[in-house]
């Protein structure tokens, strides 16, 4: 029986290895979910940034009291993501890991920046939503990220899937 998991484990541990890529350099950023290093198209698995015409809303100014008001002001959140990402990676290597590619022939990668995971930093810090569609990697960061009013969380937004149906 040992002998079996043993067989099993090894084998499903070097089909991950074989079919999987590994791919390192310094990226170009598309935006908050998508990069490219040497020409390779990557895209941040298990996350969903906001498109870069997406527009958010965040707080401008709170007026308290019996009523309480509260102006917001239109802000390019996926503009700002692609900025956040950029800023992070700050023109460095990383790495990023594969294990297939998705139906746009986009390589769907976990990249790290050292032991930074780069798709988690981004839903953690309010940049991008867990896109639980594909995955449930990062809901607890989303959640994280919502509950500190972090990001896109701080105000109000569409999630970029359904963005992305109606433009």
């Amino acid at each position: 029986m040992a002998k079996i998991f043993l067989t099993l484990t090894l084998t499903l541990f070097f089909t991950q290895t074989l079919n999987s890529n590994e791919i390192h350099g310094t990226p170009r950023i598309i935006d908050g979910d998508t990069l490219s290093i040497n020409a390779k198209k990557i895209r941040l698995a298990g996350i969903d940034a906001p498109e870069i015409k997406q527009q958010c809303k965040k707080p401008l100014l709170k007026i308290s009291g019996i009523i309480g008001f509260q102006f917001n002001k239109d802000y390019k959140c996926g503009v700002t993501a692609k900025i956040k990402l950029k800023d992070k990676i700050n023109i460095s290597k990383i790495k990023c890991i594969s294990l297939s590619k998705d139906r746009y022939k986009r390589f769907l990668a976990t990249c790290y920046k050292d032991k930074i995971n780069l798709n988690k930093w981004m839903v953690r810090n309010g940049y991008a939503v867990a896109y639980r569609r594909y995955s449930k990697d990062y809901v607890s960061d989303e959640n994280y990220a919502k509950e500190n009013k972090l990001g896109i969380w701080e105000g109000s937004f569409m999630r970029p899937e359904k963005w992305r149906k109606l433009n």
